[in-house]
């Protein structure tokens, strides 16, 4: 905390002495928690995808209404049958080592996420079988079977080129120093202090290039990261508080952006990870059903978040096309969770080990939980601890409860079938139900939004009740910064992309 306010008081002092050109090569952006290793196979943080939006360009991106668009690919062509995609790229773009971003290094690439020991990625591409050059700029993907949301994976890191020529050389140490193909390239990282990118003079498309630099600074303290936008430590920030929105708006030198995620808040419940699915909650569906019948997620929206954010109980936000209507938001009856917890044989309180970030939002968030849930029996005892910790305690089994933000995916096999599946990465409940895995395979396989949603429908009608996880709200990506930033979109996908992007 010392060190980021006198690294604000430093950059306040250095901007009066400079005047106003200090900033107008350098976009100065405040994030909520130090990034992970940048290296897009292996990756896991929020926050690094926003490093990446500068960093590594991808094969395809969305734009800022969740379409999906070309980027380092030109276009795609799927085979009838469904069980080939090729890929066209986009001629002379190069690494940041000045090596050829063509067929080759996107076949290498595509190959390095999905075998690498220790990838993330190998789920987001099992659908892929083998990856062929068919010339120096097409590439052609044989799928194990037709997998509709595969454009969409390409949209995130799964997408994401690296040098080859770089990767080999740096082996199992790449994400100390990364080399991709984005608009900036890498200079420098400090961990829990900054990570610095420089503009990359061979970018193919640099006409929409403007600042020279641009520096993250991870600042955890939500408060603290608006203090310091606002003294002119920072020229923006992501993850505004709610409750600091009227504070940006009556501030003629700032500006606010909002997008409704993706994604979603959801409470993870441990129902065969270890011991401590060892209880009512984690065994029973009927005390989870209790548990969410106790909800009320428009009080919670309204008293935490000022009524900006969406209440939700699907894996999509109410305006997306994926959204089923059928499945509506359950109001709150502590008679009927009551009547449940009756029939599931609990006579007494239920006490529950809720672990939580180390976040003011997730914090009250937890309080006003704590409130509602109590009506019905259930006494949750809130842990609080940090997002690292927080993640390494879920994998191992050491939660009964547990609060998770997932900043979300154009598709919404993106949104389910990590923490759907059986086995899958972020399942860590170890949730597992066969029927719902078919179904989730049937989505995959099916070509059209119509007959896809059916196949979600059928997974909304066992999972909604039965499953590991409450779906409770969607975020409102709330991003300040200086009114001297131009040019500035917020996307649903929240990560901050600074194309286009200038400083007056």
């Amino acid at each position: 905390m010392r060190l980021t306010i006198r690294r604000a008081a430093f950059a306040l002092a250095f901007c009066l002495a400079a005047g106003t050109s200090f900033a107008q090569g350098n976009l100065r952006i405040g994030l909520g928690d130090d990034p992970d290793g940048l290296d897009p196979t292996t990756s896991r943080f929020y926050t690094t995808r926003i490093v990446f939006a500068a960093l590594c360009d991808k094969l395809f991106d969305i734009d800022d209404k969740g379409g999906i668009v070309p980027q380092l690919a030109l276009g795609s062509e799927t085979s009838a049958d469904g069980k080939t995609v090729t890929i066209k790229l986009r001629p002379g773009v190069k690494f940041h080592d000045g090596e050829p971003a063509d067929a080759a290094a996107a076949k290498y690439s595509l190959e390095r996420h999905m075998n690498m020991k220790g990838s993330f990625r190998k789920p987001e591409l099992a659908a892929v079988d083998t990856v062929d050059v068919v010339d120096p700029l097409t590439v052609k993907l044989n799928l194990k079977q037709p997998f509709s949301p595969l454009l969409a994976q390409l949209t995130d890191r799964a997408g994401m080129l690296v040098s080859p020529k770089a990767a080999e050389a740096a082996g199992d140490k790449f994400a100390l120093k990364p080399v991709c193909a984005g608009a900036y390239k890498f200079v420098e990282r400090i961990p829990q202090d900054k990570i610095v990118l420089e503009k990359f003079p061979d970018y193919w498309n640099k006409e929409h290039v403007f600042v020279d630099r641009i520096t993250y600074l991870p600042i955890v303290d939500s408060t603290v990261r608006l203090a310091n936008l606002r003294s002119g430590g920072l020229d923006l920030m992501e993850r505004l508080l709610a409750t600091d929105i009227k504070t940006v708006r009556d501030d003629p030198k700032l500006k606010l952006s909002k997008a409704v995620s993706l994604g979603f808040w959801a409470l993870l419940v441990n129902v065969a990870n270890g011991p401590k699915a060892d209880n009512p909650l984690g065994k029973d569906p009927r005390v989870r059903q209790a548990f969410e019948l106790s909800i009320d997620r428009e009080a919670i929206n309204q008293v935490v978040f000022n009524g900006e954010f969406v209440p939700g109980n699907q894996w999509v936000n109410p305006q997306s096309p994926w959204y089923m209507k059928d499945f509506p938001i359950p109001k709150r009856d502590i008679a009927k969770a009551k009547a449940l917890l009756k029939e599931a044989g609990i006579t007494g309180r239920i006490p529950i080990d809720y672990m939580v970030a180390n976040n003011p939002e997730l914090r009250q968030v937890a309080e006003v939980l704590q409130s509602m849930v109590a009506e019905a029996g259930f006494d949750l005892k809130i842990r609080v601890v940090e997002a690292a910790t927080g993640l390494k305690a879920a994998e191992d089994g050491d939660f009964q409860l547990y609060e998770n933000t997932w900043s979300g995916r154009v598709d919404p096999d993106g949104n389910t079938v990590l923490y759907q599946m059986c086995g899958s990465p972020l399942n860590t409940g170890r949730y597992c139900d066969k029927e719902v895995d078919e179904w989730h395979k049937e989505a995959r396989a099916s070509g059209g939004l119509a007959t896809r949603k059916k196949a979600y429908e059928k997974i909304a009608g066992k999972f909604l009740s039965s499953g590991w996880m409450i779906y409770v709200y969607h975020p409102n990506y709330l991003i300040a910064h200086t009114a001297r930033l131009e040019g500035f979109k917020p996307y649903p996908d929240g990560l901050i992309r600074v194309m286009d992007v200038k400083l007056k």
